[in-house]
């Protein structure tokens, strides 16, 4: 299917400005569910390109059950790896040894999440998209109108109509600032420094999240004898140790990765990425709804901004196939309204929660470490807590969209 050419004559049922993961994810839940009883178009500027980073998320077992949903799971699983344990550490990078103070297995044969590529999932949501007809447009969405009954978007030059449109366009969402929706949030000031690492002995599958006093560094599996990092750093710290030298960036690393899996090689190139936690005050407006990064943006300690994103997606799917297998207006008030209280508080306690535990673990003071360590040892005897902890993680608690169960909607 070619880039739709010709817009400003079409009207839609629904637009969707980001043709990132959580846009595409949109769009393909809603041909899936209601096939060409609904007319979507994703516009994005990079539709279909790769990222060029190399940068793995940890996709949680509601959402990936999602993705096997809506077809696109199989064609990312043979390039991704399981996590089938995770381990929780607590010291400082020069330490010789750091005890695991908490440890989470997967459970009734399912890993607590998989790692796979970015890249990898774009381009199997965007290949999907394109095989349910969803309709394509190589264009930033810069701005839009409200009409009586639609609201009308600027494609490049075009003006297509729908009833709703969704800013699934980022953190840096210029359609939120159109509708005049204001965030809440801070700057960490922290960076983290994400690459993969080759190692010469298998990981198994386990992941590793070390808390050290300048923030946390995890270790995510990936396939091949590979590992995803995410080193957090003060900002200042972390653009300093990207200007060192290959082999003394390598020095400081294997301080913190240490050689538990053998010889280590940086298989990529370190990229550091500034870290802020931002949610916004509506999720919705007339017509607008806002998903993924647009919504928020929270600290990345437990993988949990993909996770969110893809849940908001449920969420969202579920109400407008709920409203048009009615006849009714997928962008209705009432409709949106529903989407913003679904999604509010599990948005809002999950962010606060990560916060929370990124400012209790970056820091060095001995009562408030062995406060911490006594804590983390109390839930690693809890079974029942720890249960809560993953299926809260797995986006299974409360009233979850049928989607994340991989029910039908």
């Amino acid at each position: 299917m070619p880039d739709s050419p010709r817009l400003s004559n079409q009207a839609f049922d629904v637009i969707i400005a980001g043709g990132g993961i959580a846009g595409l994810a949109l769009a393909c839940c809603l041909r899936d569910a209601l096939g060409a009883g609904v007319k979507v178009l994703v516009a994005d500027p990079k539709l279909g390109e790769s990222e060029g980073r190399d940068r793995a998320y940890a996709i949680a077992a509601g959402p990936r059950r999602l993705l096997e949903r809506i077809g696109v799971w199989a064609a990312v699983a043979p390039k991704a790896e399981a996590i089938r344990e995770m381990a929780i550490m607590d010291g400082n990078a020069h330490d010789a040894v750091r005890p695991t103070q908490l440890r989470f297995r997967e459970r009734r044969d399912e890993p607590l999440a998989y790692m796979a590529m970015s890249d990898d999932l774009t381009a199997a949501l965007y290949q999907r998209a394109r095989e349910l007809g969803v309709e394509c447009a190589k264009r930033s969405v810069s701005s839009f109108a409200l009409l009586r009954y639609t609201i009308e978007a600027t494609v490049g030059v075009a003006a297509p109509r729908a009833r709703l449109l969704v800013a699934a366009d980022g953190g840096r969402s210029k359609l939120r600032d159109r509708a005049d929706i204001a965030t809440i949030g801070w700057d960490y000031g922290q960076s983290g420094i994400v690459a993969t690492i080759a190692h010469e002995r298998d990981h198994n599958g386990r992941a590793e999240q070390h808390f050290l006093p300048a923030g946390p560094f995890a270790i995510l599996p990936l396939p091949a004898r590979r590992s995803s990092i995410v080193w957090n750093e003060p900002r200042a710290e972390a653009e300093a140790l990207l200007a060192l030298p290959p082999e003394d960036f390598k020095r400081q690393l294997e301080a913190r990765f240490t050689l538990k899996l053998g010889e280590i090689e940086i298989a990529s190139k370190p990229i550091a990425i500034p870290l802020a936690y931002r949610i916004a005050r509506r999720f919705v407006a007339e017509r607008l709804a806002l998903v993924g990064d647009a919504a928020h943006v929270i600290h990345p300690l437990a993988g949990q901004g993909i996770n969110l994103g893809l849940r908001d997606v449920a969420a969202l799917a579920e109400i407008v196939v709920g409203q048009m297998r009615l006849g009714l207006d997928p962008g209705a008030a009432d409709a949106l309204e529903r989407y913003e209280r679904a999604r509010r508080f599990d948005v809002a306690a999950s962010g606060l929660g990560m916060d929370a535990m990124n400012r209790l673990f970056s820091n060095d003071l001995p009562p408030l470490r062995a406060l911490r360590d006594f804590g983390l040892r109390l839930v690693d005897r809890a079974p029942g807590l720890k249960r809560l902890l993953i299926e809260e993680a797995a986006g299974e608690r409360g009233a979850a969209p049928r989607l994340l169960a991989g029910q039908p909607v």
